[in-house]
């Protein structure tokens, strides 16, 4: 069994969706990034490349290339869901936090558990999602950005 952990915060601001676990949440703001900037979706790929001792979204897909500019972060899972069964792991679980302030995200969760489950091919009830405010503390508190965290445990597939 190996672990892995993710820690990711993209900036909130106008003119951008705000997307998280590939849903578009009505919003008046959105997260700044050179992808689509999902922070959970970031947070889950690069728990999953640490666990498989891949290193990290950056090391994949920087954001110097143009490729990446604006991509579904769903698209770059897809991906990095290929390198975790080209190593020979499999996902066993997924476990994430969204930190923010504003919106409300609750009922956007179980979408947003469905859209990964699909995307890299786990039962839904190996993830788990959860949403947390900062009581108006920090820079989350304060409505100027969405963090997020995620643990997950990988599999070694045996032939």
């Amino acid at each position: 069994m190996r672990i892995g952990f993710g820690y990711d915060v993209h900036k909130l601001v106008e003119d951008r969706p705000l997307i998280l676990g590939g849903i578009n949440i009505p919003f008046e703001k959105g997260l700044l990034g050179h992808s689509d900037a999902d922070v959970l979706i970031h947070v889950i790929m690069d728990a999953l490349l640490g666990a498989a001792g891949l290193g990290d979204i950056g090391k994949h897909f920087p954001d110097t290339e143009l490729e990446f500019k604006d991509i579904s972060s769903m698209v770059l899972l897809k991906k990095v869901k290929e390198l975790i069964d080209n190593n020979g792991y499999r996902v066993n679980n997924i476990d994430a936090t969204i930190v923010a302030q504003k919106p409300k995200l609750a009922s956007y969760i179980p979408l947003m558990v469905e859209n990964i489950s699909k995307t890299i091919h786990i039962e839904e009830t190996r993830i788990n999602i959860k949403a947390t405010t900062t009581e108006g503390l920090g820079f989350a508190g304060q409505g100027q950005g969405i963090a997020g965290y995620a643990v997950c445990t990988l599999k070694e597939v045996r032939e």
